[in-house]
């Protein structure tokens, strides 16, 4: 009976509507990034909530979550463009090889923790053009229907040129760009501490613009030991890391945020159905970037 009322609510709210209920594309970032955030993934999709998911193809799991997308090609895939491995004794380099895009990686082939010391190396609109290009390519090899491309850490959008590369690229692969639809960013709970995300983010949600397309971004994992043996190189990274990934992904799983989406009659929307909707020409390029 459980999984029967959670269908349903699934069901209801995976058809955008044209109403004047709210609308919202809830986003899951750094999927691919290791098996804990793949395994706290799949998890939020087996439940069935209408996701769009950034997808790091940079990364040495991303074949797990082509795996786990495949079973479930309802999901909106999008590509996290990457250009900082950020986390400390567990890196990653360019998808087109260290000696391809050299101004990109550091000593060891790897790229650069943070966006300062990567454009401190001053990198080349080549270099970066190869490598986005790359990890798009491997994204579309993978076999997934890709749909939208969007950022970690800002670093592909880190100037107007890049903006324009970006915007070149999702041309040339005919894909959308996340934030590029008039999206209001909702703050989220990134770092609210871990016991109060949940309460942070019902408050948010309950006095959104019913007249607007809002978008949500979770950051989701669990506390396992892969997870606790992550260390952000950034002075601001989160400390025990693992606690806010899974205290995000409690929020996704929690009877409350249904039962507020359900009562503020929310259209939950994926970057696919918009896409459907307004077409790749209604994109504009906003006002201010956020990461």
């Amino acid at each position: 009976m459980k999984v029967s009322s959670v269908v349903v609510l699934c069901v209801a709210l995976s058809v955008p509507s044209r109403s004047q209920h709210p609308q919202l594309i809830i986003r899951c970032d750094d999927i691919g990034m290791c098996h804990t955030v793949n395994t706290a993934f799949a998890k939020v999709v087996d439940a069935g909530i209408p996701i769009s998911a950034s997808v790091m193809f940079a990364c040495p799991w991303y074949q797990e979550a082509v795996e786990i997308l495949k079973k479930h090609p309802a999901v909106s895939v999008g590509v996290h463009l990457t250009l900082n491995s950020e986390w400390k004794n567990y890196r990653w380099g360019p998808v087109a090889g260290a000696q391809a895009v050299a101004t990109l990686v550091d000593s060891c082939g790897y790229f650069f923790p943070s966006r300062a010391r990567l454009f401190g190396n001053k990198p080349s609109m080549h270099d970066i053009e190869t490598e986005l290009r790359a990890q798009i390519q491997r994204a579309v090899n993978s076999g997934l229907t890709i749909d939208y491309l969007d950022y970690h850490m800002g670093a592909a959008v880190q100037t107007p040129e890049l903006e324009s590369l970006v915007e070149r690229l999702a041309a040339e692969y005919r894909v959308g760009i996340s934030r590029w639809f008039g999206e209001t960013d909702v703050r989220g709970a990134y770092a609210v501490a871990p016991a109060f995300k949940l309460d942070t983010v019902l408050s948010q949600l309950r006095v959104l613009d019913s007249s607007s397309l809002h978008l949500i971004v979770f950051h989701i994992g669990m506390q396992t030991d892969e997870m606790n043996a992550l260390v952000d190189q950034n002075s601001f990274g989160l400390t025990e890391m693992s606690r806010h990934r899974e205290a995000e992904l409690g929020v996704l799983q929690s009877q409350a945020f249904r039962t507020l989406l359900q009562d503020r009659q929310f259209d939950l929307v994926t970057y696919r159905q918009l896409i459907k909707m307004r077409g790749l020409a209604s994109m504009q390029r906003p006002q201010g970037m956020s990461n």
